[in-house]
């Protein structure tokens, strides 16, 4: 791991203090508006509503019958005994045009002899192994292979193509590190595992979720930038700095003519109080500002290397309806309002970057 260099106190000041939220409570529901994705003639995927659609086009597979591989079975909510399937049936129509059809033997052709690689948390794991059904039930004869590198990197690869969808586990993009008499070091201000980025032809960084936890599910016992250590600080607060720094990484490290680089936008969690079991439909209107977007609109705006922002908030924020709840295979006990089920609400964020890669 690369040791982090001498940073002054007066570093944490430094950054944009504006977005002072204290510890981020998860019940919270918000949204903020972001940079939005445009369609070629100027239209926002990022503003809509979901309309229930009769047609056979959805959902967009069978998860248990087109999609053998997925890991763990978690997503699978019909598989897991969800009584109800009108959420499989919504469709994201944005306010002033439509979503290009996915189309799975195109994005294979386009990205023939290419990897595309996810970086990020479970929320990415979930547009991965979505995206891996898509492609699967666009060509079902054609063969695949799915294989675990290392413990964190997971590839799954279709020969006749020569292409690679991957998704390598990284929860917050910079440096946790396990030292014996501090313990969990989240250091703000060093990437070491950049390397595991590079020679890639479409990257989709994500990340967020973790760094909301509190409690039990934090996954750190101290931030550190520079030699400087500290035991707690606010959640955006440190989300932001950790978010600049990969940002440099990609400023200094990508060329834009060998890599196409995207950020996966925040999907919303429902753990409020309203939750999200019995939920069956989903949500309208417009919804009020979600912590942690205008962040990382700010930090995105001001890189040097294009870096598109898949603006996912207000699409999943309406979709209280499409997480597994109780049906995670799990026991009843287990109430999963942040994950989606599969098919769902990730297969539109893969139209959403099917539409940009069309874009070029």
């Amino acid at each position: 791991m690369a040791n982090g260099h001498a940073v002054p106190r007066k570093f944490f000041f430094q950054f944009e203090m504006s977005f002072r939220f204290g510890p981020l409570i998860l019940a919270s529901a918000f949204l903020w508006a972001v940079t939005p994705l445009p369609h070629p003639q100027g239209c926002d995927f990022s503003q809509g509503n979901w309309v229930l659609d009769d047609s056979s086009t959805y959902p967009l597979y069978d998860a248990s019958r087109d999609c053998p591989f997925i890991i763990g079975q978690g997503f699978d909510c019909l598989r897991n005994g969800r009584p109800d399937k009108n959420y499989l049936k919504y469709r994201w129509k944005p306010s002033t045009c439509d979503l290009p059809r996915f189309d799975g033997g195109k994005f294979l052709e386009r990205n023939r002899g290419k990897k595309v690689m996810f970086v990020g948390d479970s929320i990415s794991n979930n547009m991965w192994q979505s995206l891996t059904c898509l492609l699967h039930n666009a060509v079902p004869n054609s063969s695949y292979t799915l294989t675990t590198p290392t413990k964190q990197l997971f590839v799954f690869s279709f020969p006749e193509y020569g292409t690679s969808i991957m998704w390598l586990k990284n929860g917050f993009l910079v440096d946790l590190v396990h030292d014996k008499e501090k313990g969990r070091i989240l250091k703000l201000d060093t990437i070491s595992t950049g390397d595991q980025w590079k020679g890639v032809d479409v990257l989709i960084f994500n990340t967020y979720h973790w760094w909301t936890h509190t409690g039990q599910s934090q996954t750190w016992d101290y931030f550190q930038v520079g030699n400087e250590l500290i035991k707690d600080m606010d959640h955006l607060e440190a989300f932001k700095i950790g978010l600049t720094t990969w940002a440099k990484w990609v400023d200094s490290n990508i060329e834009p003519s060998k890599t196409r680089v995207l950020f996966q936008g925040i999907a919303a969690s429902h753990v409020d109080g309203k939750g999200c079991l019995r939920q069956t439909q989903p949500e309208q209107g417009s919804m009020p500002p979600y912590p942690g977007v205008d962040i990382v609109k700010s930090v995105l705006s001001k890189m040097a290397k294009p870096v598109e922002l898949l603006d996912i908030t207000l699409l999943t924020q309406l979709r209280r309806d499409g997480h597994p709840s109780i049906y995670t295979g799990r026991g009843t006990s287990l109430d999963d309002c942040s994950h989606w089920c599969l098919a769902g609400v990730p297969d539109t964020w893969n139209e959403v970057l099917y539409a940009a890669l069309l874009e070029n």
